[in-house]
């Protein structure tokens, strides 16, 4: 008998699928009011999105069914919660990004960001300070 292996520490959760445009808006509220229901979902996205309660609560099963989203039942109410985090979701799509775009290398990323989105001089200083923490943490 084999034993099975388990995920290293510095292994990330694979998300299930990639989400759409649609479900990032969901998750997004999601993220900031779980436990909800899909009808609070649907009412913080009524400013933004004319969706019908029919039309996320379809969605937010999906997800469900997808791995992004658990659903707690209590009686004839359900409770939708995140099944992946927020931070694995970004990393995901950004590394989604990165590898169709630019061949997995961070550096060209940032580089094009820089040249061609432009920076501000206090999101430059920003960028330094943060590229010299994450210098001082390498041995």
């Amino acid at each position: 008998m084999t034993k099975s292996k388990k995920a290293g520490k510095g292994r990330r959760a694979k998300l299930p699928e990639e989400l759409t445009e649609a479900e990032w808006a969901i998750m997004k509220v999601v993220w900031e009011q779980e436990p909800c229901t899909a009808g609070t979902v649907q009412e913080t996205l009524a400013d933004t999105r004319a969706w019908a309660y029919s039309t996320v609560k379809t969605t937010m099963d999906r997800m469900a069914e997808k791995g992004f989203l658990a659903i707690e039942k209590i009686r004839n109410l359900q409770l939708f919660r995140a099944r992946i985090s927020e931070v694995d979701a970004k990393r995901a799509e950004l590394r989604k990004t990165l590898k169709r775009a630019f061949d997995g290398a961070l550096t060209p990323m940032m580089q094009f960001l820089i040249e061609h989105e432009g920076l501000s001089a206090e999101d430059a200083s920003h960028l330094r300070e943060l590229v010299e923490r994450a210098t001082r943490k390498k041995p």
